[in-house]
């Protein structure tokens, strides 16, 4: 098999491959500066006669597909597959793998990082101090930038994946108490409760977001669950904008009716006038959808990637998790 490799991949995994599937073309998208375009994905395909893709953000649309129907399989180092027309790989009977869990430890680590500046009135300190405004024999600091502990807050999270999951056991020692909403989830560490999405928004001092994309999450955060939220608690959101209505997290904030919020993710990348009028208030942390961006990252999906593939084609093990359109089962592999 002819594997043409455009996500990065370090030597190790390249090899690894090789070792599987025999050719390997590696042709990543970062010296390029962005992902490929459509034009560009088929073009390479194409002029390299793939039969196999291993991809990361690269527009691998429907016309793609079917522009290469012969391919034997579809990788993508990514969380959600979003930049691959699934549905289409399915009708042509094409494999989809993706790489649930990656970016979880990095998206953990930043959800930490980032609510306790928030709690800790970091950010306005450092600008205090920056600013040259600590003055002889003050406690300005002191008494100004007071902040709370992460310590004993109740941790809300709507949607317990890989990522709400981990980021519930790295939080068990400082202690929090943690409880979720995700209708999907039946088996769980019984030191956490489940709970409506109401219970998450009026009980949790912080609240934040892990759900996918769907039709039924598009906009699911809207006023009606935010104006339930505690005067003192933050909201967080490191997953995807949509899922939130925008004008209602920005009406209540504005208005100081919760303590304050971390972005990670805007309706427009990059933001439009009203993405940075919640950008630009003070009670905000507001990142450029970094959470999952480190070097890391790639080394774990270069590891989950070829562990899905060494199941699927060396051991025969097609239940695993990392399949994203296991409709194929039933129609094309039995």
């Amino acid at each position: 098999m002819k594997l043409l490799i455009t996500a990065p991949y370090h030597d190790d995994g390249l090899k690894a491959l090789e070792k599987q599937f025999g050719e390997v073309i590696y042709r990543s998208w970062k010296p390029n500066g962005r992902a490929y375009n459509e034009a560009e994905i088929l073009h390479l395909l194409q002029s390299t006669g793939a039969e196999a893709l291993i991809t990361e953000h690269d527009h691998v649309t429907e016309q793609v597909i079917r522009a290469v129907p012969a391919l034997q399989f579809i990788g993508v180092c990514r969380g959600t597959p979003s930049n691959v027309a699934v549905s289409v790989a399915t009708e042509l009977g094409i494999p989809v793998f993706f790489t649930p869990a990656r970016n979880a430890q990095a998206v953990a680590e930043m959800f930490i990082s980032n609510v306790i500046m928030l709690l800790r009135n970091t950010l306005p300190g450092m600008a205090w101090l920056k600013g040259r405004q600590w003055q002889e024999g003050a406690h300005d600091s002191y008494l100004h930038f007071k902040g709370n502990e992460l310590a004993g807050k109740t941790i809300g999270l709507v949607g317990f994946g890989a990522i709400g999951q981990l980021i519930a056991r790295l939080l068990q020692p400082y202690p929090c108490n943690i409880i979720f909403y995700d209708p999907y989830v039946a088996e769980y560490n019984s030191s956490y409760r489940k709970c409506s999405v109401e219970q998450v928004f009026t009980e949790a001092d912080i609240v934040s977001i892990h759900l996918p994309v769907t039709a039924e999450t598009k906009g699911m955060i809207d006023g009606r669950l935010l104006t339930m939220m505690k005067k003192d608690a933050i909201f967080v959101n490191t997953a995807r904008a949509v899922v939130v209505k925008r004008e209602d997290l920005l009406d209540v904030l504005e208005k100081q009716a919760i303590r304050g919020a971390v972005l990670d993710v805007f309706n427009n990348e990059p933001p439009d006038a009203i993405d940075y009028r919640l950008i630009d208030l003070p009670h905000v942390i507001a990142t450029p959808h970094i959470a999952g961006a480190t070097f890391e990252v790639e080394d774990h999906h270069v590891e989950i990637m070829n562990r899905a593939l060494l199941q699927w084609y060396a051991r025969g093990n097609k239940g695993i998790a990392e399949l994203a359109n296991k409709e194929i089962l039933k129609v094309h592999l039995q």
